[in-house]
């Protein structure tokens, strides 16, 4: 077919000028023979960029690639927001069978286009998908958001187009959205980008968002909007072939219109990237998370107790608890949190007045705020006695302050005034249940007027008369309104907690003295699989954790001259590869303090195991003196990277599932805040008589754990159960490991270059 002539296509809307470099100016025209089959394109102009995502979110000019003049089409809708949200730079369509898209002159590829071109949109059929991809790279484009559907998720054929289109930009050096996304939105002034095909217009706020699923992006869109949240910022990644939550996360640190930051992911890419990425940006930017995946089938096959116990979701919430990202339950808590986070000041504490004028309401906030683990304040005697001047006999003065049925605004206003004085107070619930002979503007106007002492509020309003009004004033003046106390009480313990985290420094990472060539030697050329207990022995030595000094034999009688050497009393074990745990079997005898008690103690083990343990080995190890048992583990998560437990340690582990975990890297302060989070961390101090035990040398063991593990990541699961602990602060203390498992996985080969 013969090439139709074509003008240069005129911008869609004049030239705006920018206030920053990143997009300096828009296109010039070119004087060029309109699209044509082009045998060469011009040379592009580089994007004035300083980060490598600018191309994406800040581009002078954007194409559109399957532009489409079919009403209801996606390339239809991603020109017509493109010029509808008011892009500042040029938009080109691209259509081989069209001359005109939306008034606009289109082209037969990126290619032919005369001006630069820093973003094109991709919505082709995903066969070819590749061909263009090729093609803009050829043009100089700087970044891709491929909409179209077809790659990853629909199997085999699809995983290799999406690896031959990565391969493309890799070799060009672009950027890549996607695919199977709904697209990109940026409403910085400067810009305007609407590379969507979202039906919702977002007005521009301080909110940068994610979203791993382009049908839910569209319902968090307008969820948001109705939320009166103004979006920055919105990218929906699809596959996320190139750029992640992490990457995004990261190029918003220092966007200074992003002032918090939304996720809905369904995986995470890299987990240490995001770990390192989300720990930085997060005591500056609050980061909430929506994850999907809570019911994942949980470790059922693992061979260690660490590994039975750490299924399920728990990985997920260990990593963004570690890393400060606040995971929530549901979009609406999102952005609810995401409204007071913006809008009100972190608590100081967890200490919470209620003020409220009906009981009911009150003693259910009462029990919300318990039951989210926060306090009821006991206020101070001068802030009673100020209340019970102010209110009528028949309120009550004490927390929860209820100010009874007539509360109008001037008794809200006494009331207030008194509570948010009282430095026993962090933060305050205010409920509102009026008649409808009570003006409900007027209280509204209260907890505006009276709340204004750098405690954060919230309010739940019910009131009738002017109800609408009210509850627009406190939105308008930055209180967030909840219908209901619990989902009130939900998003006060997030602030809590938001504030615990900002209060945690980050720690140290420790320097630690290992002799890694001993481990290098044994596990490098092993075979995937548990490794022998003289190995492992020899490993966790070489890291420097204690181990009970232990010898191996085979007869009773060389058990009883292993133990006179290393002096009674002693314990004696059976080991076999058939024995996972050895208390199962009774295959573990302690307390044996003469040569007669090992004898007998090992010809009973050869009688009843030895046949069916085949091969059974007897080992003498040296009693460790210590009186508390803990344990100490890492299961290597697929979704998550390594992941360490602490806990009460011995035979009840997966029964009491008293177990607190950290994903790597760990801090050198992680494992002692690991041992004090347990239900059971009591029975580690002083108990009962007994004096407190020596959980810092446990604490520096499973620091030497993280070391072998990120040392050696064939190593899938390790656990030492028990750590025996010795009394702390005694002298000559010797808290020793006496029982360990390790499993390693195939060696990975390394890459072609």
């Amino acid at each position: 077919m013969a090439a139709r002539a074509r003008k240069a296509a005129p911008q869609n809307r004049g030239p705006a000028s920018r206030s920053t470099p990143l997009a300096s100016r828009p296109a010039a025209k070119s004087k060029a023979p309109a699209r044509g089959r082009r045998k060469a394109a011009v040379a592009a102009e580089p994007p004035v960029a300083r980060h490598s995502l600018d191309a994406l979110f800040r581009p002078r000019s954007v194409a559109v690639v399957g532009a489409s003049r079919r009403v209801g089409s996606i390339g239809r809708q991603v020109v017509m927001n493109l010029v509808a949200g008011g892009f500042t730079g040029p938009v080109y369509p691209v259509n081989r069978s069209a001359d005109v898209v939306m008034s606009m002159p289109s082209y037969d590829s990126v290619g032919a286009i005369p001006g630069p071109v820093d973003l094109a949109v991709i919505c082709v059929p995903a066969a070819e998908v590749p061909a263009v991809v090729l093609d803009c790279g050829k043009r100089g484009v700087g970044g891709l958001v491929v909409i179209t559907a077809g790659f990853r998720e629909v199997g085999p054929e699809g995983a290799a187009r999406e690896e031959e289109m990565i391969a493309i930009t890799k070799r060009y050096g672009m950027r890549v959205i996607g695919p199977n996304c709904m697209g990109i939105v940026n409403n910085e002034p400067a810009f305007s980008l609407d590379a969507s095909f979202t039906a919702t217009r977002t007005p521009p706020g301080d909110v940068a968002m994610v979203s791993q699923s382009g049908a839910l992006g569209e319902a968090i869109l307008a969820d948001a909007a109705a939320a009166g949240l103004g979006v920055s910022m919105f990218a929906s990644i699809g596959n996320r072939a190139d750029v992640t939550a992490a990457d995004l996360i990261e190029y918003w640190e220092h966007a200074e219109q992003v002032k918090i930051i939304l996720l809905y992911v369904e995986n995470l890419g890299d987990p240490l990237h995001f770990v390192e990425v989300a720990r930085r940006v997060g005591r500056t930017k609050p980061i909430l998370a929506v994850k999907a995946g809570r019911s994942a089938a949980g470790a059922a096959a693992a061979g260690s107790h660490t590994g039975s116990v750490a299924g399920g979701d728990l990985a997920i919430d260990t990593l963004f608890k570690q890393c400060g990202v606040l995971r929530v339950e549901s979009f609406r808590e999102m952005f609810a949190l995401a409204a007071a986070l913006l809008r009100q000041p972190l608590p100081r504490g967890d200490r919470f007045a209620i003020v409220t004028n009906a009981g009911g309401p009150g003693i259910l906030a009462t029990d919300s705020l318990d039951g989210c683990g926060m306090r009821i304040a006991t206020l101070r005697p001068q802030t009673n006695a100020q209340l019970r001047r102010d209110l009528p006999p028949e309120a009550s003065i004490l927390n929860p302050i209820d100010l009874i049925a007539s509360a109008d605004g001037a008794r809200y206003r006494k009331a207030l005034r008194a509570v948010v004085k009282d430095q026993d107070v962090d933060g305050l619930l205010v409920l509102f249940v009026s008649p409808i002979m009570i003006d409900a503007v007027a209280v509204a106007e209260a907890i505006v007027e009276e709340t204004r002492a750098g405690k954060p509020v919230l309010a739940c309003l019910m009131g009738r008369q002017r109800g609408n009004e009210a509850l627009a004033h406190l939105k308008q003046n930055g209180i967030p309104v909840f219908r209901y106390p619990e989902d009130a009480a939900r998003t006060m313990r997030m602030l809590v907690e938001r504030m615990r985290r900002l209060a945690r420094q980050p720690g140290k990472r420790p320097q630690l003295t290992v002799d890694r060539e001993v481990a290098q030697e044994i596990l490098d050329d092993h075979a995937p699989g548990w490794l022998a207990p003289l190995e492992l022995e020899t490993v966790l030595r070489a890291y420097g954790v204690p181990f009970a000094r232990c010898r191996r034999v085979s007869t009773p009688g060389d058990a009883v001259a292993a133990a006179h050497e290393l002096g009674f009393p002693v314990v004696l074990k059976g080991e076999s590869p058939k024995l996972l745990h050895k208390t199962e079997h009774k295959a573990v005898i302690t307390g044996l303090r003469d040569g007669d008690q090992v004898y007998a103690a090992a010809t009973d083990l050869l009688a009843r195991l030895g046949k069916r343990m085949a091969p059974l080995t007897l080992v003498v190890q040296e009693k460790a003196p210590g009186h508390r048992e803990v344990l100490l583990g890492m299961t290597r998560d697929a979704r998550v990277g390594p992941l360490f437990a602490a806990g009460l340690g011995g035979t009840l582990v997966e029964v009491l599932r008293d177990l607190s975990f950290r994903i790597a890297p760990m801090d050198q302060d992680d494992p002692a805040e690991m041992f004090a989070a347990l239900k059971g961390a009591a029975l580690l101090g002083e108990f009962r008589g007994q004096p407190a035990a020596d959980v810092a040398t446990a604490c520096d063991a499973l620091l030497r754990i993280q070391q072998l593990v990120l040392d050696f990541p064939r190593i899938a699961e390790i656990e030492v159960n028990p750590f025996i602990l010795d009394v702390r602060g005694g002298k000559d203390s010797r808290s020793l490991a006496v029982d360990a498992r390790l499993r390693l996985t195939e060696a990975k080969t390394s890459e072609a270059p």
